[in-house]
């Protein structure tokens, strides 16, 4: 998935963190989400802005995090 459609660094929106373009829910928000329990449905139906496509987004997010933080420590 390309992540880069939905996701942006805005150093005045929550303080920089990754977040969704367009509102101020940050990418961390939603991993913790998915962590706790929360399905995809049940975190869209508390933020209709959101689709399950921002979800999927965040995630793709994190795996490339992941990835590049095990090629920096290589």
């Amino acid at each position: 998935m390309d992540y880069v459609n939905f996701i942006s660094l805005n150093a005045g929106v929550r303080f920089g963190k990754a977040g969704f373009t367009g509102t101020r829910i940050a990418v961390q928000d939603v991993l913790s989400w998915l962590a706790s329990g929360m399905s995809f449905e049940e975190i869209v139906e508390d933020f209709p802005e959101l689709t399950n496509e921002h979800i999927r987004a965040a995630l793709a997010f994190a795996a490339d995090v992941e990835r590049r933080t095990r090629q920096l420590a290589a």
